[in-house]
């Protein structure tokens, strides 16, 4: 079995200020294009993801898989509504596997980067760094069983507000979540101008650090308003973690990817397989899963190249480049 070394944070920004010529002779000398990707990682087949190692023997099979989940508040909540998942994943894929809570997005881009976390879900917006900096392979997300997924950028303020639409937020102080959240960052930069409104020019921007502090800040009125991700709101309300009756929603977008399922580039075919196997042919009915992810009954297949384009049109269009400062 190969172990990739766990290199950490270091080599991550190290191999992140390679000079543009020192790159460029090495995929030369490779011929290895790679697009966004990071200089450790090839695209021969075009497909905006890393390739496996063309070394076979650079590939890995790990006796223990490491599974973690999207930062959240709670992890340890989370560790046990996985569990029945990681039960399913340990029979399909015959490996021990254990669940990691992650504190940050940039720490579980480099947990996987570094070679110490196998499997993930990403949220949809630091997606495109896990790809591009951790050689992520984005292949499932959670939908419905007529293929249906996604979630909304939604914008909560209270209800007694007298704020009416985006335009209102002029002069407002508002949450918005960490830079590379999609919902709660990059969509709200992207879409309001177009709805008369700015971020901060118009109104101050200040990060809450997630979803659930931007949503709860809401409420408390340590914020005026609040783009937030309309599963989370769902998955809070469910949880009773706060009145219903206090917010009013006066912005919601089209629908974009929710969290995507990665394996680490280098892992050896026939166990993908087996993982792959074990996502999709899990029944989330009457699971703790399917209950905390109200209307979602399976995973379904996708691909970073076809799912994730408007969110890389969105960060496109804020000026985002796949760096580990970014993604911080």
């Amino acid at each position: 079995m190969t172990q990739r070394s766990s290199r950490g944070r270091q080599v991550l920004n190290a191999g992140l200020l390679l000079t543009f010529g020192a790159v460029a002779s090495v995929a030369v000398a490779e011929d290895c294009p790679r697009g966004d990707l990071d200089a450790l990682y090839c695209d021969r087949n075009g497909d905006l993801v890393a390739d496996p190692p063309a070394n076979q023997d650079e590939l890995v099979d790990p006796d223990t898989l490491i599974f973690a989940y999207t930062p959240v508040e709670d992890p340890a909540i989370y560790a046990d509504i996985w569990e029945p998942f990681i039960d399913h994943l340990r029979e399909v894929t015959g490996k021990d596997v254990r669940f990691f809570a992650v504190q940050s997005n940039s720490a579980q881009v480099e947990a996987m980067r570094s070679g110490r976390l196998h499997i993930a879900g990403f949220s949809t917006g630091p997606t495109p760094f896990a790809v591009n900096l951790a050689g992520a392979v984005p292949f499932a997300l959670m939908g419905s069983d007529d293929g249906r997924f996604g979630y909304t950028l939604q914008v909560y303020t209270q209800a007694d507000s007298d704020i009416q639409s985006l335009s209102d937020l002029a002069g407002k102080r508002v949450a918005h979540t960490s830079p590379t959240s999609n919902s709660g960052n990059q969509a709200p930069r992207a879409l309001f101008p177009e709805e008369g409104v700015v971020p901060d020019e118009d109104y101050e921007v200040v990060y809450s650090g997630s979803h659930d502090q931007s949503m709860l800040g809401v409420v408390a009125g340590d914020y005026d308003a609040a783009p937030v991700a309309s599963e989370v709101v769902e998955r809070m309300a469910a949880r009773g973690l706060y009145d219903e009756d206090s917010v009013r929603m006066i912005f919601e977008s089209q629908p974009f990817p929710t969290t995507s399922y990665t394996y680490a580039h280098d892992l050896a075919p026939d166990l993908v397989e087996r993982i792959e196997e074990a996502f999709f042919s899990f029944d989330f009915a009457g699971t703790a899963l399917g209950e905390e992810f109200e209307g979602v009954e399976k995973f379904i297949p996708i691909t970073y190249q076809d799912q994730w384009e408007v969110i890389r049109t969105i960060q496109a269009s804020n000026g985002v480049s796949y760096t580990a400062d970014n993604l911080e």
